[in-house]
């Protein structure tokens, strides 16, 4: 049986990663496997300690966070060239778990790690940059930078919501440029979602139409519209619903993505925002990354 490795974000959840270390402690002392349980300690770690691991000889490279825990320890594993990324969610938005039906109770979430069923997903680039999930810009990626600073004074579920209505008030559409395989777009946007997993935000199913294996990109833009129909259309996200009204929402699927903005804008990337200026990329690498999925 393959040795596990389990890499925690202890501050990942606001410190629901850490409360896991005995849990999942007693769960594989009975169940008698070989395992080691190390924590992060700084932004990146979880890149060194999964090389680190795989070269000791783990087979089985687990993150235990939320998104950005989980990309930053797949991303160790394609930098060394083998091994399989299993997921125990435990941090705030645990969107790629969503989309590969990985249960959010630990025992399940490891026994799926121990039965050793898996699928070869897509990776993303975006300006250099991995991404699993889902990157954007627009709307949602300046409500997560405004939730950023509101949780600095207000540590609660509570702060993205205020962060979404701060956002709503003072938001303006980004005039955009879009390539879209050899597809040509000029307009004013309120979001881009580029993407292989179907959720983001902590829910939000905002690709329903992804396939995280099928070697294409998935794209949601949303067009200009009055602050009044943004009210009425973003509850309909949840659930995937928006895609119906295909005057404000269009759908694409493209192997290639580049998005040019007159202005700096931010990048939203599973979950992590980076300042971002004139230019993205989005392409598709030709490896993919073994992860352990629900049957």
């Amino acid at each position: 049986m393959d040795k596990i490795l389990f890499i925690i974000n202890p501050i990942a959840g606001g410190g629901r990663a850490r409360r896991l270390v005995p849990i999942i402690d007693n769960f594989m002392k009975n169940v008698e496997l070989d395992y080691d349980i190390v924590l992060t300690e700084q932004p990146r770690d979880g890149i060194n300690i999964a090389k680190k691991g795989l070269k000791k000889g783990y087979k089985k490279i687990v993150a235990v966070g939320g998104d950005g825990t989980v990309n930053e320890v797949a991303l160790g594993i394609l930098e060394h060239g083998e091994g399989t990324l299993g997921i125990i969610p435990s941090g705030t938005g645990n969107d790629l778990a969503r989309t590969l039906n990985i249960p959010f109770n630990i025992e399940e979430s490891i026994g799926i790690i121990i039965k050793g069923i898996n699928k070869k997903v897509d990776v993303g680039m975006v300006n250099g940059d991995l991404f699993l999930n889902i990157a954007s810009i627009g709307f949602d990626s300046v409500v997560v930078k405004n939730t950023e600073k509101i949780k600095k004074r207000l540590k609660s579920g509570i702060a993205y919501f205020i962060g979404v209505i701060i956002t709503l008030v003072g938001f303006k559409d980004i005039n955009t440029k879009l390539e879209i395989d050899n597809i040509l777009i000029d307009k004013d946007i309120f979001l881009v979602a580029v993407g292989n997993g179907k959720y983001y935000g902590g829910g939000l199913k905002v690709l329903p139409m992804a396939l995280i294996e099928d070697g294409y990109f998935h794209i949601c833009i949303v067009n200009k519209m009055s602050k009044l129909k943004l009210l009425l259309l973003l509850p309909t996200i949840i659930k995937g619903k928006h895609i119906k009204f295909k005057k404000h929402v269009e759908i694409f699927k493209a192997k290639k993505v580049r998005i040019f903005t007159k202005d700096r804008t931010y990048l939203n990337i599973d979950g992590e925002v980076k300042d971002i200026e004139k230019e993205i990329l989005f392409t598709i690498k030709d490896e993919k990354l073994s992860i352990f999925v629900n049957n």
